[in-house]
């Protein structure tokens, strides 16, 4: 909760400054309104909830019914949330209740149209690190409401051995051991070690150093990630990455690998169309 109260004080500061003047200027402090929060067009909708929680830091006398849930698809015209009080304190809130909304509602339903197209296999989607700086929590929230799952959150809570770690370390034999040495010496034997392949080579290294959790292939085509699969043989988990697209995840996927992030869950969608309309009461 501490979270989304600094996010949400530091997003207002920079939106709003000393005051919202264009509503201080020409709306009485004591004029009461209601807003209608409508899904313009159809996805799964997410941010409802944080937006419950704006509209209460703007004003606390400010009353929120919400029409539907986080996680729900709706449909073009659809009333989310009716939102009454203070009309200058609507009026506040309105941006940024929306632009969380928007991008949330967007990210939620990329992420489904990719869950979708892997009904009846066992792969998982995944988010990657690929984020709006200080938005992290809530675009992965929304990959969730969109019935993907989320990686990593950060770089604390899983070890990912990338190209230029295992490069600047000497190698991937180099990179291992000196990680393995690294998470007895500091106590974080409770992290999961996730390493990246280029190649059907590198896998190989890889299983004959073991010592990690899960081996990422990266780029990989169809032909060489089904090999790859079945030489890991589910001794590790897998996961493909690398240029996946909705047109081609269902083609990765039945490779049997474990999980296929997607960066563009979270950097190449489109916003849902949502808006507040103010009435005056």
């Amino acid at each position: 909760m501490q979270e989304d109260l600094d996010f949400i004080q530091l997003a207002l500061a920079e939106d709003v400054g000393d005051g919202d003047h264009s509503s201080l200027a020409c709306i009485e402090s004591d004029k009461q309104g209601k807003a209608i929060i409508l899904a313009k067009q159809q996805g799964i909708i997410a941010g409802l909830a944080l937006a419950k929680i704006i509209f209460g830091v703007v004003d606390k006398k400010l009353i929120c019914s919400p029409y539907a849930r986080d996680g729900d698809s709706v449909s073009s015209g659809q009333e989310l949330m009716q939102v009454a009080g203070s009309a200058q304190s609507l009026l506040k809130a309105e941006r940024l209740v929306l632009n969380c909304m928007q991008r949330m509602s967007g990210i939620a339903t990329e992420t489904q149209k990719y869950v979708a197209r892997l009904k009846g296999l066992r792969t998982i989607v995944l988010d990657t690190r690929k984020t709006t700086p200080g938005f992290r929590k809530y675009e992965k929230q929304a990959v969730v409401l969109g019935g993907g799952q989320n990686h990593r959150m950060g770089l604390y809570d899983m070890i990912m051995l990338k190209d230029n770690h295992i490069d600047h370390a000497g190698g991937i034999e180099k990179a291992i051991a000196k990680t393995s040495a690294y998470v007895i010496q500091k106590g974080l034997q409770n992290l999961k070690i996730e390493i990246e392949t280029r190649n059907l080579d590198e896998v190989q290294q890889v299983m004959e150093c073991g010592q990690v959790h899960r081996i990422m292939l990266d780029n990989f085509n169809i032909a060489d990630l089904t090999k790859a699969v079945k030489l890991i043989n589910k001794i590790f988990e897998t996961e493909a990455s690398g240029g996946i697209t909705l047109d081609t995840i269902r083609s990765y996927a039945e490779t049997g690998v474990d999980y296929i992030s997607v960066g563009a869950l979270t950097h190449s969608y489109t916003s849902m169309d949502i808006s507040m309309k103010t009435i005056s009461r």
